[in-house]
C-alpha cells in the first residue's frame, strides 16, 4: 500500500479517546474531521458540558461533528462527501449503521478495551475488574455491523493491578490503545496488517454500568464487594446508606479476619487504617470515603469529622434484618 498520509474520519467522545486522536496528530496522518457526541448537561445548573475530544480537537484547530444520531442518512452523506480512508472509531458512544460503515475507501476501524472476544459492549474495563481479572488489554479491529463482533487486526494484553481501580486502568488503556492504533496503521500501510476473524470460543458481554449497580449488597462475599468498589470508582462510585445518606466508598482492601457476631453491613473498625466492614463471608476495608456532596477523604480524616464507632451498620435494600 502506497499511501503516506491516511484521510481519516475520527470518532470518540471520552477522555479514553483522546490520546488515540492524539497520537493520530502526532504520527502525521491527516485527520479530516472528528465526530463526537453532543454537548450534555451536568452539574447543578445543567448547563451543557463539551466531551473531552470536542475541547482537544478544537485546541488543534480540527473540525467537529455532534449529530443526535450517527447513522442518520443525511450524517452517513456528509461524512461520504468527506471521502475518507478510514473510519477511526474510539469509545464513539453509539452503534453505527452499516451505511456508515461502509463509507471509508479502506475500512473501519475500533479502538476496543478488552481482549476480544471478551467483553464485548458499552463497559469492559469495569466488567474486567468487576470479574476480578488480573489481565486485559486493547484490541484493535475492523468494525462490522455486530457489538465488537468484526475481524481482529491486532491486540496486546495488560496486566490488572492487584488493587488497581478503573479510574487508573482506564488511563493505562487509554495509552495503549493509542498506541496499538498507530501501529496498526503502519502495518496497514505496509500491508502486512492481516484481519483474522474472532474466536467462536470465550465470547462475553460488557454491558453498560448502571447507577443501581453502584449499590453495595453486604451479603455478598468480600472479593465481590472490593471489586465492585474498585470498577465503580471515580464514577459513579460505590454507595451504602449511613442513617439516611448516600456515602460512596473508595480504595478498598482485603484486611482478612473473622467478622465473628458482626452482620452484613457493620462496622468492625474505623481508625487511621480505613474503615473495615463486615461483608458476607469476610471483612472488606475502605481507605477513602465520601459524605454527600462533599469531596472524598482519607479514613483518617473523615472520622476525625464524623466518628463510626464498630457495630454502627450501613444500610441498603439488599441487607436483611
Amino acid at each position: 500500500m502506497t499511501v503516506r498520509r491516511f484521510r481519516i474520519v475520527f470518532m470518540g467522545t471520552p477522555e479514553f479517546a483522546v490520546p488515540s486522536l492524539r497520537a493520530l496528530l502526532e504520527s502525521g496522518e491527516e485527520v479530516i474531521q472528528v465526530v463526537t457526541q453532543p454537548d450534555r448537561p451536568k452539574g447543578r445548573g445543567r448547563r451543557p458540558v463539551p466531551p473531552p475530544v470536542k475541547l482537544f480537537a478544537k485546541e488543534k484547530g480540527l473540525p467537529v461533528s455532534q449529530p443526535i444520531k450517527a447513522s442518520a442518512p443525511e450524517f452517513v452523506e456528509e461524512v461520504a462527501g468527506l471521502a475518507p480512508d478510514l473510519l477511526v472509531v474510539a469509545a464513539y458512544g453509539q452503534i453505527l449503521s452499516k451505511e456508515l460503515l461502509s463509507v471509508p475507501s479502506i475500512m473501519p476501524i475500533n479502538v476496543h478495551g478488552s481482549l476480544l472476544p471478551r467483553y464485548r459492549g458499552a463497559a469492559p474495563i469495569q466488567w474486567a475488574i468487576l470479574d476480578g481479572c488480573r489481565e486485559t488489554g486493547i484490541t484493535i479491529m475492523e468494525m462490522d455491523e455486530g457489538m465488537d463482533t468484526g475481524p481482529i487486526l491486532l491486540q496486546e494484553s495488560l496486566e490488572i493491578g492487584a488493587r488497581e481501580s478503573f479510574g487508573s486502568l482506564y488511563g493505562r488503556m487509554a495509552e495503549l490503545g493509542a498506541r496499538l492504533l498507530v501501529r496498526a496503521l503502519g502495518l496497514l500501510k505496509e500491508g502486512r496488517l492481516t484481519p483474522r476473524p474472532q474466536p467462536s470460543e470465550g465470547a462475553s458481554l460488557a454491558p453498560m454500568i448502571t447507577k443501581e449497580m453502584a449499590e453495595i449488597d453486604w451479603e455478598k462475599g468480600a472479593v465481590s464487594i472490593f471489586n465492585l468498589v474498585r470498577a465503580l470508582d471515580p464514577s459513579p462510585g460505590a454507595y451504602s446508606f449511613l442513617d439516611g445518606h448516600r456515602v460512596r466508598l473508595f480504595s478498598p482492601h482485603l484486611p482478612g479476619g473473622d467478622i465473628g457476631e458482626a452482620r452484613p453491613g457493620e462496622v468492625i473498625r474505623a481508625d487511621a487504617e480505613g474503615l473495615a466492614v463486615a461483608a458476607g463471608d469476610g471483612v472488606v476495608a475502605f481507605e477513602e470515603i465520601q459524605w454527600p456532596g462533599k469531596r472524598r477523604l482519607k479514613a483518617a480524616d473523615f472520622l476525625r469529622g464524623r466518628p463510626l464507632p464498630p457495630g454502627v451498620r450501613f444500610s441498603s435494600s439488599h441487607v436483611k434484618g
